[in-house]
Order: structure tokens, then C-alpha cells, then sequence
């Protein structure tokens, strides 16, 4: 019945390329505090999706964002409010679940 927009999306290969090519590459975990807590992409800042409204203005918007939840469907609706709002951002497919799943560290 309801259908998500479709959003710009890297895997969690790219992402760890992108890392690797350059450590500051903006991450978002937009997870509850107790996931992100249980472990998270390595520099990923924390900001549950329900403060991204709230706390937007502490992105940059000169770099593109790159935005993790568990699976991709909230790091998806973040990517598809901050694209509304300006912002250069993708969502991680899969999420933190595909990057432990591939055997990446995590924090």
C-alpha cells in the first residue's frame, strides 16, 4: 500500500572502502542509544532517528552524510528527510547487520 521513496544507497563494502579512503567520511547510527551502544560502525556518530528533526544542523552539508541503522529502513527515512531538507545523503543497505555479518569491526 505505502511505497518508501527511493534513496541514493552504498553497501556496507562501499562504506568500508570510503572509511579506508578517508577516516573523517561522515557516519550517522540513527539507532536507540542501547543498539548503538552494542556495537556500531567504527566513527559513527550517534543520533536516533527520532532526533534527526532536532539535531540536522550538526551535519555538514559540504560532505556527503552517510546514515546506518540496523537493516537500512530508518537510516532510509533519515536519508529521505535530510535529502528534503538539502543535505547530500545515502543510506548504508543492510545496515549494521550486514557490516557485522561481513566480519567488519565494530565499536
Amino acid at each position: 500500500m505505502f511505497s518508501r521513496p527511493s534513496v541514493p544507497e552504498v553497501t556496507v563494502s562501499e562504506l568500508r572502502g570510503l572509511l579506508a579512503a578517508d577516516p573523517a567520511t561522515p557516519v550517522v547510527d540513527v539507532r536507540e542509544p542501547d543498539e548503538y551502544a552494542a556495537g556500531h560502525v567504527p566513527t559513527a556518530s550517534p543520533m536516533p532517528l527520532q532526533t534527526v528533526p532536532l539535531r540536522h544542523d550538526e551535519l555538514p552539508r559540504d560532505r556527503t552524510v552517510y546514515v546506518v541503522c540496523a537493516s537500512g529502513g530508518r537510516s532510509g527515512q533519515a536519508v529521505g528527510w535530510l535529502i528534503a531538507q538539502g543535505y547530500d545523503a545515502v543510506n548504508v543497505a543492510g545496515g549494521t547487520n550486514d557490516w557485522v555479518s561481513a566480519g567488519y569491526p565494530v565499536e
